[in-house]
């Protein structure tokens, strides 16, 4: 099997092992000690003028030994303070997790992922309005089961009813027109997914179905209020939200490089309008609530409206990263001021030298607390495990890092590499995609060439039903990412790959083989000189564009829902 260009590497983790609650204070770990010093010092200097005038300095130190412990008690005293102002600056490194038992409710939120969606009357669009909503929603109801529905011309079920926040927002982040295959709108559809899902869950907390969607609909209004009617009578709490605007806007669709306005079968420039005629009716009909696209605070109003139902107790798993570390240092600095007072209040003989090691020991104890507190927030990077080869710890790490709430494009880029790197195709490919789709600049480019070599892999296995449509998208991927950086040369060669109608046979591995099949594989083998010419990646991105454009082009046809002709 001809190989393929490596996958790139992740890019270093950039979580930080140690946070402070107010950086503004650490001033204070230099301030206190320095002013602690400077009293102590001038205590001991205006001490010694007084005592100056009844006896001689040598004389002092034989009769007032004490007198030489001042030195030490200061030094104690300046760790002390230092220790003291590095708690104030409130350090926090490492991880703690564990149940905690709360009460919610079971609620599904069926979203809308139709091509409407993503006109900019609300910015930066509706859809993006919607999920910062449910982002918001989310947040007001951590001890909530939620369950996601996309909806289009028909339904999905994203997540079943799970507390689990990192895996709601990876899903919430990958949404947009494309999850959902068949084009249109069906909100009776989408009521009734949801209906379903909810009904079949176990639990006493009462249900609810939150509709988030601009309301156009081929739907009839008979369908949509006999849907709702039928989740409302068998006890779900139907709550219907608009989004858009009734001037409505066009539909920017983008053709490579070309953003343009979707247009109509006859050539018209769609104008999609936010209808809350159909939400209202459907809200009237499950005797539920209905929030208007001009409600300013969505998230809190149906928070609001939920607020009746009744909860059952559960326990869920919380993580609590950089958990506060301040005892750390607090401890230690009492210690020091009760020994302190300790050797103050106690008699003591008098040594027979002077320690002259006290002021440096106390300097290095300075020097190595930061850095102890530091060296113990630290973990393993992420990004490092996977160059080690260590790939499933990698994998663990940034799965860690997305259920902590880091949603970043980097660190979802990291985690779909990692996966990739674990063989994980397809689920790999569906991050990359995300993070493709939602990032700009290197981690966009990276993903595109990630997420290409995940279909192109999948596309390479022998007896696979979709081995064309992953070389497709594998295709669609290089050529995108050649466009942007035509002297890649990794990339031509997967691309070159990707243009093979067929994916090769197995042969029983990377050496072996017969005489004849080991030919063939020779006469399909791109050129191993560094890939293509100008001219000749200049006509294979030709070739493939026209032969994508088909394909988008059947795509659409076989994709167009009958009913009003609406594909939007």
């Amino acid at each position: 099997m001809s190989s393929l260009a490596p996958l790139t590497i992740p890019l270093g983790d950039n979580v930080p092992p140690l946070v402070l609650d107010a950086p503004w204070l650490l001033g204070l770990a230099v301030i206190l000690p320095w002013a602690v010093w400077w009293l102590r010092r001038q205590r001991m200097v205006q001490r010694t003028q007084r005592l100056a005038r009844f006896a001689e300095p040598q004389a002092l130190q034989r009769l007032m030994p004490q007198a030489a412990g001042d030195r030490r008690r200061t030094w104690r005293l300046v760790v002390a303070a230092a220790c003291i102002g590095l708690a104030m600056a409130g350090p926090r490194w490492g991880l703690a997790s564990g149940p905690v038992n709360s009460r919610g409710i079971d609620m599904a939120i069926a979203l809308d992922a139709s091509l409407s969606m993503m006109a900019p009357d609300e910015k930066p669009n509706r859809l993006e309005r919607m999920k910062q909503e449910v982002r918001r929603l989310r947040a007001m109801s951590q001890t909530d089961r939620v369950a996601l529905i996309a909806f289009a011309g028909r339904s999905y079920i994203l997540t079943p009813l799970t507390s689990d926040d990192g895996a709601i927002e990876l899903f919430l982040e990958n949404l947009d027109p494309s999850v959902v295959g068949q084009a249109g709108s069906s909100l009776a559809k989408a009521l009734r997914q949801g209906t379903e899902l909810l009904l079949a869950s176990d639990g006493s907390a009462d249900r609810a179905l939150v509709l988030m969607t601009d309301g156009e609909s081929f739907d009839t209004t008979e369908d949509v209020e006999t849907a709702a009617r039928e989740a409302g009578a068998k006890g779900i709490s139907v709550v219907t939200v608009g989004f858009g605007t009734t001037a409505g806007s066009t539909i920017p669709m983008r053709d490579g490089s070309v953003v343009k306005n979707k247009v109509d079968d006859e050539g018209n420039v769609v104008v999609t309008r936010y209808s809350p005629t159909l939400l209202e009716q459907a809200a009237t009909a499950a005797n539920g609530t209905f929030i208007p696209a001009e409600a300013s605070d969505k998230a809190s109003r149906i928070r609001a409206t939920l607020r009746t139902l009744r909860t059952a107790r559960r326990s869920i798993d919380t993580r609590e990263d950089h958990v506060p570390r301040f005892l750390w240092l607090l401890v230690p600095a009492l210690l020091l001021l009760c020994w302190d007072t300790w050797r103050l209040v106690t008699p003591r003989r008098r040594p027979a030298r002077q320690p002259v090691g006290a002021p440096v020991s106390a300097l290095v104890l300075l020097a190595l607390i930061p850095s102890a507190f530091v060296a113990c927030g630290r973990e393993p990077d992420p990004a490092a495990l996977f160059a080690e080869g260590r790939v499933a710890e990698a994998v663990a790490a940034y799965r860690a890092l997305v259920a902590q709430g880091d949603s970043s494009a980097r660190t979802l880029y990291n985690l779909g590499s990692a996966v990739l790197g674990a063989d994980s195709l397809a689920e790999a490919q569906a991050l990359l995609d995300a993070v493709r789709k939602n990032s700009e600049g290197e981690v966009r480019a990276r993903a595109r060439f990630n997420a290409g070599l995940a279909a192109l892999k999948q596309g390479r296995v022998p007896d696979n039903p979709d081995a064309d449509q992953q070389l497709a998208a594998a295709r669609a991927a290089y050529r995108a990412f050649l466009t942007e950086r035509p002297g890649y040369a990794d990339a031509k060669w997967n691309y070159e790959l990707a243009l093979r109608k067929q994916p090769p046979q197995s042969g029983g591995g990377g050496g072996g083989g017969g005489g004849s099949s080991q030919n063939h594989e020779q006469q399909q083998e791109p050129q191993s000189d560094g890939g293509l010419d100008q001219r000749q990646a200049d006509a294979l991105l030709n070739s493939a564009a026209r032969e994508e454009k088909d394909v988008q082009g059947r795509k659409q046809r076989q994709g167009r829902v009958p009913p009003g002709g609406k594909d939007w």
